[in-house]
């Protein structure tokens, strides 16, 4: 047992760990963790005979060396109730379970996991709710997981920042801007009730700002962590739908006051996880860029969004957008359809609000919301190498889709996905296929207007596949994945 640590049904623990001895790659040494469990009072363990296993779609295994790496602090731990765990016995080779409750981990950010935990399920286990649980076990005084950091950005890095200091400065910003019903709702809402980070930056005066604008979505999405249909097994949202329309005025006036704080790289997101599809308004989006441009806005003005309405995008960008980023878990339609269950749009005009954002010269950065089993698998690396070729993609945002998985691997049923790669070699052969993108986690700044490498539409070819299974040279076979440091130190 681990003392200090308990665990309940999804209640988390912080974990705050030591740093691997400096230079040590993830896999210069083999480790091998053990199963981790949890019992009926909350306590963890570690079983010192049994071997951590992990799921990747319908495949069980052990982690492979490349996908080890320390629980980074600010991650979670989670009991998962009515499910049971399971680990390898290494004499007989065999897979035992126990009559223990599995655990799974909640990566901090800016990390993503590359295989969820192995467990049995009773017959009775309840639906999880809305989080990504990544396979976790213990090993030298430590827990492991199965995740890989995809960028070094710190903007959503916290334990230094007393809580204190955050809400002092929610209390003066509300004093500040009595009127400003959408200060009010990032403060009140997004900061004190839900503990979201871009509302928190906003509080601190840095890096990126939420802009939620929408009520409405025409997506259906199965895990929408703010509204759910009335017939849906999901009882509770992480978070609540906004219950108002903000003024171009309100908008811009967040812009503007986080501009005068963050003066380095101001970023301004509409499109948040409290709120439908921005694109839904554009009226209101395209006027409240161009009021905060005529009065000298500076710095990166972001849209997250479905692109279900290419029209709304190209208005957009000729009002002072700067970048757009996409959300989609599959470039392929059907596993896209099943998921999202969009309404008066198709995949199609996703692709056509790609390809028009990049005509237009907006950064085009995809917030692929990553499932191990089924993203990573030879059927969907052609179709998100076409995608992103043929359209004129810059980035990947790398996210965790929060979904209970064997939830998901229902709705998945019937399509098959090809063999699965892993996390690590799937980012490097679509690096290879599409060597202009570039990796990361988060929004980046790119100033007011992007300088753009990837191809405009109509101008790159799908290469032979056999060319991402091509061994890699130089520099960049160190790390063809992107510029994350891949060491094990956190």
């Amino acid at each position: 047992m681990f003392p200090g640590l308990a665990a309940a049904p999804l209640i988390y623990i912080r974990t705050r760990q030591g740093k691997m001895p400096q230079g040590r790659k993830m896999a210069t040494a083999k480790i091998e963790p053990h199963m981790v469990m949890a019992d009926a009072q909350g306590n963890i363990y570690d079983d010192p005979d049994l071997l951590m296993v992990c799921r990747r779609g319908e495949e069980w295994g052990t982690p492979r060396p490349d996908e080890l790496m320390p629980l980074p602090e600010e991650s979670e731990l989670f009991l998962l109730p009515g499910r049971r765990a399971v680990g390898l016995n290494p004499g007989t080779g065999e897979i035992e379970r126990t009559e223990d409750l599995a655990v799974a981990a909640f990566a901090a950010p800016a990390h993503t996991l590359s295989a969820h935990p192995a467990y049995t399920s009773d017959a009775d286990a309840p639906l999880l709710p809305l989080f990504a649980y990544g396979a976790v076990g213990f090993a030298r005084g430590r827990f492991y997981i199965c995740a890989r950091k995809v960028d070094a950005d710190q903007r959503q890095e916290f334990r230094h920042i007393p809580r204190s200091r955050i809400e002092k400065n929610v209390r003066a910003l509300l004093r500040r801007f009595p009127g400003n019903r959408l200060v009010g709702h990032i403060l009140e809402d997004c900061v004190m009730k839900y503990d979201c980070p871009a509302a928190r930056n906003f509080a601190l005066g840095r890096f990126e700002a939420p802009l939620p604008s929408s009520r409405t979505c025409n997506a259906r999405c199965v895990g929408c962590i703010s509204e759910q249909d009335k017939d849906s097994p999901i009882n509770v949202t992480p978070q609540c739908r906004l219950t108002f329309t903000p003024t171009p005025e309100e908008l811009a006036e967040v812009m503007s006051f986080h501009a005068s704080r963050e003066t380095k790289t101001p970023i301004y997101s509409f499109g948040q996880g409290c709120e439908g599809d921005p694109l839904m308004n554009p009226d209101l989006l395209v006027e409240s860029v161009r009021l905060f441009r005529s009065r000298g806005g500076a710095g990166t003005v972001n849209c997250n969004t479905n692109a279900s309405r290419t029209e709304a995008v190209e208005r957009l960008a000729r009002a002072g957008l700067s970048s757009i980023r996409v959300s989609l878990n599959s470039a392929r339609p059907d596993v896209y359809e099943r998921y999202y269950r969009p309404h008066g749009y198709s995949f199609d005009d996703v692709r056509r609000s790609i390809a028009v954002a990049r005509q237009n010269g907006l950064w085009v950065s995809l917030n692929l919301l990553f499932f191990p089993g089924v993203t990573d698998s030879e059927g969907e690396l052609e179709a998100l190498a076409r995608l992103v070729g043929e359209n004129g993609v810059s980035m990947i945002q790398w996210r965790n889709l929060n979904i209970d998985p064997e939830w998901y691997l229902g709705l998945m049923r019937g399509i098959d996905h090809g063999p699965v790669m892993g996390l690590s070699l799937f980012m490097k052969r679509l690096k290879k296929l599409c060597p202009w993108l570039r990796f990361g986690y988060f929004n980046p700044y790119v100033g007011e207007k992007a300088e753009l490498t990837a191809p405009l539409p109509g101008q790159w070819r799908m290469p032979d596949l056999s060319v991402a299974d091509a061994p890699l040279a130089g520099p960049a076979s160190e790390d063809a994945a992107g510029e994350a440091d891949t060491e094990a130190e956190e």
